[in-house]
């Protein structure tokens, strides 16, 4: 296992960053990720030579967001492959790496096959190898693409919905091009808002207990210029009362057959905030996080944090040396116990909408979701 930390210039902006990249440098391939945990403070590169590199990525944040989990996967595959390593053994450890994403696995499976499908044709290991970085680059293409089309998609079926532009959105979490091979999901739609003049406000959740959403949303919106404000979690209820919420926008990491989504933990609150005061809550996924083999919400399994995420303080970028167990300053009690869900279950009746690249699901019913799947597998198949 080996991985180590590069400086990226000072004069660098996030769109010259890319959340993840392959690089060929003459010691061997390598994975190179835009380290999230150090933002907003500093731009920093990690650079992963191995499978067991980017799982440690992935467990602490470095690499996060459904879609972009995927895309990780496959090149964690096809990084395994091309060094030489036990793919199989490579792809285990990197599907188990955070279990409520569905993308994930499903991106370590794809370049996974691939591998396979080329090993058992021709025999060859470096061509396998290849065949599983090209599935890799193809995720990412695909996602790129899926990106643009959801934020199409999003912002046509705000103007139905609101009418003579000036949204004020409020999001939860990161869904920008952290998040993607693109320009993400739910910020990709407020974004396109903002470009055609129609966003008047995004309402920015800091998203406990990782303020995912103060140092990575707060962090993509500046740099894209958007009039935005950052607010506690708990402060939603307030904005709602004040009627200062248009839409609620959010992604998701695992869509289950029956339309229940889950999201970053308080998504489901900000759901039921909504629909008490008649604000569409509208979802802003990629197909691929549609779960077919997961009936309902109450099936999907939430990943649960570590307690010292909410017993301690700590800035991501800077942690305390040498502290226990998770080096920051405590802000309760030595010994408290602590309930610290990542994601959080929103039921489909209190979805206005499901975007996808493929389609807008409204009403969310599993008929309706089962339809699109289904459709748009027919379409790849005719391709």
């Amino acid at each position: 296992m080996a991985d180590q930390h590069a400086q990226s210039g000072e004069d660098s902006r996030p769109i010259e960053i890319p959340a993840i990249r392959w690089d060929e440098p003459p010691e061997g391939p390598v994975l190179v990720l835009l380290d999230q945990t150090r933002l907003p403070a500093e731009e920093v590169e990690l650079v992963c030579t191995d499978a067991p590199a980017l799982v440690d990525a992935i467990r602490s944040l470095a690499v996060r967001g459904a879609p972009l989990l995927g895309i990780a996967g496959a090149y964690g595959v096809a990084l395994a492959a091309a060094r030489g390593f036990d793919v199989d053994a490579a792809a285990e450890s990197l599907a188990g790496a955070r279990p409520t994403a569905v993308n994930l696995a499903l991106g370590v499976r794809r370049a996974q096959d691939a591998y396979r499908a080329e090993l058992a044709g021709s025999g060859d290991v470096e061509q396998a190898a290849g065949a599983a970085l090209a599935a890799a680059r193809a995720l990412h293409k695909e996602d790129a693409e899926a990106s643009a089309r959801m934020a199409e998609r999003g912002l046509a079926l705000l103007d139905e919905l609101l009418p003579g532009g000036g949204h004020r959105i409020l999001t939860h979490c990161n869904t920008g091009a952290l998040v993607s091979g693109g320009e993400g999901t739910a910020f990709a739609v407020a974004l396109a808002a903002q470009r055609v003049g129609r966003l008047r406000r995004l309402w920015v959740d800091e998203t406990r207990p990782l303020l995912q959403g103060a140092r990575l949303t707060a962090y993509e919106a500046a740099r894209n210029g958007m009039a935005y404000t950052l607010l506690t979690d708990n402060a939603a209820g307030s904005l709602f009362a004040a009627g200062e919420v248009d839409a609620v926008l959010i992604g998701a990491d695992r869509i289950a057959a029956d339309g229940s989504v889950a999201n970053k933990v308080g998504s489901y609150p900000l759901a039921v905030l909504a629909r008490y005061h008649h604000v569409p809550f509208i979802v802003v996924a990629p197909l691929t996080t549609v779960d077919e083999g997961t009936s309902d919400g109450a099936s999907i399994e939430v990943e649960q944090r570590p307690g010292f995420e909410v017993t301690e303080f700590a800035a991501p970028q800077a942690p305390v040396a040498g502290g226990e167990p998770g080096g920051g300053i405590p802000v309760a009690p030595l010994g408290t116990q602590a309930y610290n869900p990542a994601f959080d279950v929103t039921p489909p009746e209190l979805v206005t909408a499901i975007v996808t690249e493929e389609g807008v699901v409204s009403p969310v019913t599993a008929e309706a979701l089962a339809e699109l799947c289904a459709r748009s597998r027919q379409v790849t198949q005719s391709l």
